[in-house]
């Protein structure tokens, strides 16, 4: 079992979705401080100086418990996972067009060897005669 389980943790799908959990922390945190700290504050300015994350409203329920609705908080996870697909999106293009750019370089095809060569021209005569 634990052979198996070696085998399991060091195959090559294992270590690059471990690879990419550990970078889609990292740019989780880029892309949050982004949203938080460059574009929502942008955003609350050119609509008056309204800070999304701090809007809320507060309703009095039944035997007269408060509840408080975070909508500012709400709006603001809206606006990083937009950032964040946008931003994988164009993250996913760019590495296709890679992709895309060594395929289309196809490489010119190896030189025949001696024997083929010789092995070819053999061919012909035998073809040759035949006729």
């Amino acid at each position: 079992m634990l052979k198996e389980f070696k085998e399991f943790a060091t195959k090559g799908n294992v270590i690059d979705l471990a690879v990419g959990v550990i970078i889609g922390g990292a740019f989780n945190k880029i892309v949050s401080s982004l949203v938080n700290d460059m574009i929502m504050p942008l955003l609350g300015l050119l609509m008056g100086g309204i800070n999304f994350a701090h809007l809320q409203k507060n309703f009095t329920g039944l035997h007269g418990v408060e509840i408080t609705l975070n909508y500012g908080q709400f709006i603001q996870s809206i606006v990083d996972f937009l950032i964040i697909s946008f931003s994988i999106f164009l993250f996913v293009k760019f590495i296709n067009s890679l992709r895309k750019e060594t395929k289309k370089t196809p490489s010119a095809p190896p030189k025949p060897s001696k024997e083929e060569i010789l092995l070819t021209e053999i061919r012909d005569l035998l073809k040759e005669k035949d006729i």
